[in-house]
């Protein structure tokens, strides 16, 4: 990939693992200053920012559930860096309510864990960088815009996930956030792009890859394996940085064609 003229600041949200960890590692290896989310893992993340290329990484903790901590969070990555000029929206809680069987107290709560984590706060992350960015008088270097949004989506938002149905209904809404920002912003300047996986093989899904489940889940994927983390993290920072102004709004599958839409 052509270096950078310019090191831009990246807010990377679950990025003390997983696909997370594997987009800092690469815009960081790209030129980019990378501020880490994390939940509460912070000794975690505060070893994945050690293990950086680069200078000027930092980590902050924030509890995405909380509209609160997330405004914390906004807060903080301003006043330490001043600027923002790529949010991924990649952390995501999976959380099980099958309809049938769960409690309805319980299918209310985890109702609103999943979107608020998932999807509100991607929304009111996206709504702050969005205003940061449009006031810029012009753009931080001609073919990248503004600045440049790139959601974490999932083929559950197409297919549908029965055991985990606010899972599915986060990620639909993810998709249509980002391409309603799409036409709001592109006037602006600012270009939001989105990356729909299935499996990836990472710690969170390593009991289903590799349990009862992992014959059924092989089985969907023509490739006889699941996607890796680089894979997913080499999509979308592709998208953060080098994608043309063209495909803002789009929706990429890098699913290995488990799930086809058309």
């Amino acid at each position: 990939m052509p270096e950078l003229r310019f090191a831009p600041v990246a807010l990377v949200t679950g990025a003390s693992r997983g696909i997370g960890r594997a987009i800092a590692e690469r815009l960081a290896a790209r030129g980019a200053r990378v501020a880490l989310h994390c939940r509460d893992q912070r000794a975690l993340a505060d070893r994945v920012r050690a293990g950086l290329p680069g200078e000027g990484h930092a980590v902050f903790a924030a509890d995405l559930a909380d509209p609160d901590s997330v405004s914390r969070l906004w807060a903080e990555v301003w006043d330490r860096f001043g600027r923002l000029d790529i949010l991924i929206n990649n952390a995501a809680v999976y959380l099980e309510h099958r309809a049938l069987s769960t409690d309805p107290q319980r299918w209310l709560s985890l109702w609103a864990q999943t979107l608020n984590t998932n999807l509100v706060s991607a929304a009111q992350l996206s709504q702050l960088a969005a205003r940061a960015m449009s006031e810029r008088s012009e753009p931080v270097e001609p073919a990248f815009g503004n600045g440049r949004i790139v959601n974490i989506s999932s083929r559950g938002a197409f297919r549908g996930e029965p055991d985990a149905p606010a899972y599915a209904a986060s990620k639909a809404g993810l998709n249509a956030l980002g391409q309603s920002l799409a036409r709001a912003l592109a006037a602006v300047n600012v270009y939001v792009y989105c990356i729909a996986p299935g499996w990836v093989a990472t710690d969170m899904s390593a009991e289903q890859l590799t349990g009862a489940t992992r014959a059924d889940i092989l089985g969907q994927h023509p490739l006889g394996r699941v996607a890796t983390a680089d894979e997913i993290a080499n999509a979308a920072v592709y998208c953060a940085l080098d994608a043309p102004a063209t495909m803002t709004g789009c929706i990429i599958d890098v699913n290995g064609a488990s799930y086809l839409r058309t």
